[in-house]
């Protein structure tokens, strides 16, 4: 797989990871933050910091990076546990190593918060990527729930055209074509009388 393509997935991972989130999951991350964490999550989101400032900021910044900050502030104190109950496994933790301390994170620090936290590490490419990715997906207490489908961009639809103003379009431009036709007909036959002379 393509650094892109992965690096797009690992966007996508912890993007669910907000979306899966309850409002109420998000103010009490916030609320849980420290003067230091709170101060840079308000510089990411806006003054008020809540649930809506902040999904509405990840919106924007899915792949400018800004996603990825507001989910290391929201997440530092969940990531610092998860390093320390892995203790020297934390850099290279096995499966098996993970999931015994999930549970733990999902009782200390809510369920929305430890995917996000993991899902952050993933976007981090950290070494255990694939195995956190995995858990993300099937481990039954912290995997994330199918993706909705959604427009990366936002769609925007043509206004409604009257019938009328369409035919007169479809017309106008017929016009145009058999004007450009007749041109290219005149440009060719003087093309020929050229090389007829010669």
């Amino acid at each position: 797989m393509n650094q892109v393509k992965s690096r797009l997935q690992a966007l996508g991972l912890l993007d669910r990871t907000f979306a899966s989130a309850a409002d109420d999951d998000l103010d009490a991350a916030v609320a849980a933050l420290d003067d230091e964490h709170r101060d840079a999550l308000v510089k990411l989101v806006g003054d008020a910091a809540s649930a809506d400032e902040i999904r509405a900021t990840v919106a924007r910044g899915r792949l400018d990076g800004t996603m990825e900050s507001v989910a290391l502030v929201l997440t530092d104190l969940c990531l610092a546990d998860c390093i320390e109950q892995l203790g020297d496994h934390a850099d290279h933790p096995s499966s098996d190593e993970l999931r015994e301390v999930v549970p733990g994170l999902v009782e200390r620090h809510g369920l929305a918060i430890t995917r996000m936290m993991l899902a952050s590490t993933v976007a981090g490419e950290a070494p255990a990527s694939a195995i956190i990715r995995d858990l993300l997906k099937n481990d039954e207490l912290v995997k994330l729930p199918p993706a909705e489908q959604r427009p990366i961009s936002p769609l925007v639809q043509a206004p409604a055209m009257d019938p009328d103003e369409r035919a007169k379009i479809k017309a106008k431009r017929a016009e145009m074509r058999k004007k450009k036709q007749e041109q290219a007909r005149l440009r060719r036959e003087q093309a020929a009388k050229a090389r007829n002379r010669i």
